[in-house]
């Protein structure tokens, strides 16, 4: 095991070290983009390899009504993530509605089926990424995680903190915290296989993951609302939009290959 790892952190190395850098001017939230641009490509090789086929396996395999019930599932167990956030940035409306929420597709849903939505319960995304944001605390440069995808200074580190507010965390038997991981994840690179073919046809599909991804972050820290760019003394503000994007752009786009699910 120990000889897998070694071998998979050289090749980590490697890539990170030999990324080339596009001409031009870069993107000041970006000012590790050379790390990031390998580290985007071994997530991509690394998807190519695994995620994507099992994906496929599984949308062929799998019928719709059960794929459905695994993703209501999986996002219900981590749905708590939502709630504590709505309290810590303030908003007991929503945590009240959310927490309702949780319980009507626990108790009549048995978690497999999204009662709530039905019944007029909107379904919220919020983490403590977007919570320290809330309380002012700039997202800092972009990131490239292995496996895990985009994300910021601010918020990788708080992904630890969501993980503890997500109930899977707590499971004690080997054989569940693997296959439920192992299910949500083949159904979450499902849900994404049809967004493949737009980052095939972008011209530079490193800058169009990061571009949308820091505007879907931004968009969910101000709950819909684009903020203004950022002033020139703070670049790395988290409210700088993407230079190729028009201010009145959709806020959602396509994930990149190996982003973690959101919230119930």
């Amino acid at each position: 095991m120990s000889v897998c790892r070694a071998v998979l952190a050289c090749a980590m190395a490697g890539l990170c070290a030999c990324a080339a850098l596009p001409p031009g001017k870069h993107d000041p939230r970006d000012p590790f983009e050379r790390f990031n641009r390998g580290m985007y490509r071994f997530n991509v090789e690394a998807d190519r390899a695994v995620l994507r086929p099992v994906a496929r396996g599984w949308r062929a395999a799998v019928p719709l009504p059960v794929r459905l019930g695994v993703g209501n599932f999986v996002d219900n167990l981590a749905y708590p993530t939502t709630i504590i956030n709505d309290v810590l940035q303030g908003k007991l409306g929503d945590g009240g509605r959310d927490l309702t929420r949780l319980v009507i597709n626990t108790v009549c849903g048995f978690g497999l089926v999204d009662v709530a939505t039905k019944a007029g319960l909107e379904r919220h995304q919020e983490d403590f990424g977007q919570t320290l944001g809330k309380w002012g605390m700039h997202s800092g440069p972009y990131l490239m995680l292995p496996l895990l995808g985009p994300s910021t200074l601010r918020d990788a580190p708080a992904l630890l903190v969501d993980d503890y507010t997500d109930v899977r965390h707590y499971f004690t038997n080997t054989f569940t915290i693997y296959g439920v991981w192992a299910a949500g994840k083949a159904e979450q690179r499902a849900q994404l296989l049809d967004a493949d073919v737009v980052l095939e046809r972008t011209f530079d599909p490193y800058s169009f993951v990061r571009n949308a991804w820091l505007q879907r972050r931004d968009y969910l820290v101000h709950d819909g609302q684009l903020s203004a760019p950022a002033d020139a003394d703070n670049p790395l503000d988290d409210s700088a939009l993407p230079p190729d994007l028009p201010p009145d752009a959709p806020p959602s786009a396509p994930a990149p290959p190996a982003t973690p699910a959101g919230g119930a």
